[in-house]
């Protein structure tokens, strides 16, 4: 029996979609982040890595299919992190990530899956961890919390401009929190540089200016990530309330805007994550000149991290 369409043949570290078109990397991340992932058990993820392992060594068992192969390469990247090959705790994996209400969990949570999803080809001792906690979450709900005290003490505007801007505020405040805590959870990889591979997978050498690019990456996603989450829920509920359906049953706009908002929470991680390919490539003419003169290869690779 043929298999279908969307199970390509298999190949081993590779997406199963394409990573050329941003639909490609949204399908890809929408994959990665399946928080069914989360309840993999570990008797499964070993058989998932075996497989991948038997398959790569030329010893699959007759009868696998694509399916299979790209389920068990689903599994290992949601759980096991590209560089360590040590797990991710679960509540910090990108298929855990979860918005709390309150902001210091969330900054906190951010800051976790951050240093989690890191580039992690340099070791971190826990003391940058924790200063880069510290700073993060400080910093992150400082903006926060800042941005809306100067709004509300703002005696220049009337009380429905200030409601206006009061309603844009979150973007804004969210947003620069979000940057402020992933540089200063990853500020290490600006100091050491991370490592930048050839077409082979040989590590070329260790660069600063790659560990740049891919900070400002990972910031761009954060930009993007709150987008969703603020923006379509008012946008959405405004059309549904004036539907007959929610008129005649007012208790219903409570639970049916619970659901509007968790399907953006479902849709934004994966839309942000999925502007940039978690392995980018750079020209070697833009790095360090050891590290250009080091290969023949014009262009290098190096993990972006989520």
């Amino acid at each position: 029996m043929a298999e279908p369409a969307e199970y390509p043949p298999f190949q081993l570290g590779k997406p199963r979609f394409q990573q050329t078109s941003f639909y490609g990397r949204f399908r890809h991340f929408l994959d990665i982040v399946d928080p069914r992932t989360l309840f993999v058990t570990e008797s499964r993820l070993k058989e998932a890595v075996q497989l991948l392992e038997d398959y790569k060594h030329g010893t699959l068992p007759p009868g696998v299919t694509n399916k299979e192969l790209w389920g068990a390469q689903k599994i290992k990247q949601a759980i096991i992190h590209p560089d360590t090959n040590e797990k991710i705790f679960m509540p910090f994996r990108m298929s855990g990530r979860v918005c709390p209400l309150i902001s210091w969990l969330n900054q906190s949570h951010n800051a976790c899956v951050n240093y989690a999803n890191r580039n992690a080809t340099k070791p971190s001792p826990t003391s940058k961890f924790i200063q880069g906690y510290l700073g993060a979450v400080i910093s992150a709900v400082s903006i926060a919390v800042g941005l809306n005290v100067l709004v509300q003490r703002a005696n220049k505007f009337t009380p429905a401009t200030r409601l206006l801007i009061q309603r844009f505020v979150p973007f804004p405040a969210v947003a620069s929190a979000n940057i402020c805590n992933v540089v200063l959870m990853r500020h290490t990889e600006l100091e050491e540089g991370i490592d930048v591979l050839d077409s082979n997978g040989n590590i070329v050498g260790s660069s600063r200016i790659a560990a740049k690019h891919a900070l400002i990456e990972t910031a761009l996603t954060r930009v993007v990530l709150p987008m969703p989450i603020l923006v379509l829920p008012p946008i959405i509920m405004s059309i549904l309330e004036k539907t007959s359906l929610l008129r005649s049953r007012p208790r219903m706009v409570l639970p049916v805007q619970g659901l509007v908002c968790l399907a953006a929470f479902g849709l934004a991680l994966p839309l942000a994550i999925s502007l940039f390919p978690q392995m980018s490539e750079i020209e070697t003419s833009r790095l360090e000149p050891e590290i250009a003169m080091a290969t023949t290869s014009k262009m290098v690779v190096y993990n972006k991290g989520l």
